[in-house]
């Protein structure tokens, strides 16, 4: 028979990447906030069609820091005997869902565009400019909060994504309201608009693809399966690896459970629990991999197992 054995029991909620980051993310949402506010009545009293497509995205970017703010803190509730990692797979809906926001956003902001396009309206370039400007101002902030944690959460990543093609919109913003400011050219507002919703469009893609990937229990990123088994082969007494699977749970929690075969001579004198040791301490030093499962087979059980299927 073989022998299972866990390391790590599951990250705490707390321990999630999102979560370390919440109150940077709360300060991000007031920021957000506060540039949707100034983009809505700039908007208004000048006329933009780009401004009002920015304000839009600021109001997408405000949605999503909130949802993914309020799955950090779901998340951090504790697992039970139902829910055995908790409520950590949350932090990934509310990535999904931005991902979903975010494109919506983009294809309504092109369509906009495109119709100002054809029938370009009048424009208070002065207005659309300091409200584009305090726009740029305030992601620029919001930015250098969140850019240590978007490299650790896809929480995290995706608020930044979003507020970094704001920053994008807000610097197209700025420099339609100057050419309308400098030669009375008034396409340019419509110009800026679909080029807002075109910078949207990529980065929804690229948050929804890592987001099915962590659905569809795709192999981490940056994990070599091949790699890892050759470590795994190194740990004395280890004679083959099989069944090897890895997953991520949440953002930066990944895991990896296998089927060990071990040598009966090296498992009589050390033990499982040397063998064990020895697998954990090589995953957690060379991939950072904390949580991990084994099935431990004496060599002997492996070939009473082909005998049984052949």
């Amino acid at each position: 028979m073989g022998f299972g054995h866990g390391h790590g029991h599951g990250a705490p909620a707390t321990g999630t990447a999102a979560y370390a980051y919440r109150k940077r993310m709360a300060v991000v949402l007031g920021i957000i906030a506060s540039i949707t506010v100034v983009q809505v009545i700039g908007a208004w009293w000048s006329g933009s069609m780009a401004l009002l497509a920015d304000a839009a995205h600021s109001l997408t970017d405000g949605t999503g820091v909130a949802v993914a703010l309020l799955a950090t803190i779901i998340a951090a509730r504790p697992a039970s005997s139902k829910r055995t990692f908790g409520l950590q797979r949350v932090e990934i809906l509310a990535a999904l869902t931005n991902a979903l926001i975010v494109g919506v956003v983009a294809v309504l902001v092109t369509i906009g565009g495109m119709r100002r396009l054809v029938e370009p309206g009048e424009v208070e370039s002065g207005v659309m400019l300091a409200a584009a400007a305090a726009g740029l101002v305030g992601n620029c902030v919001a930015l250098l909060v969140l850019r240590r944690g978007q490299k650790e959460s896809l929480n995290v990543r995706g608020a930044y994504l979003e507020v970094f093609g704001d920053m994008l919109g807000s610097i197209a913003v700025v420099s339609a309201a100057v050419v309308i400011m400098v030669s009375g050219y008034l396409r340019a507002d419509a110009i800026a608009s679909i080029l807002i919703g075109v910078l949207i469009l990529p980065r929804a893609w690229m948050l929804l693809r890592d987001v099915l990937n962590v659905l569809m229990e795709a192999t981490p990123r940056g994990v070599d399966l091949d790699d890892v088994r050759t470590h795994m082969l190194e740990v004395p007494g280890i004679v083959d690896v099989h069944d090897l699977h890895a997953w991520t749970i949440t953002s930066g929690v990944p895991v990896i459970s296998a089927h060990v075969v071990v040598d009966d001579l090296r498992l009589d004198e050390c033990g499982s629990e040397s063998i064990l040791d020895g697998l954990h301490g090589c995953l957690a030093g060379h991939f950072d991999i904390e949580h991990s499962t084994f099935q431990i087979e004496p060599r002997g059980h492996v070939d009473h197992e082909h005998a049984r299927h052949d």
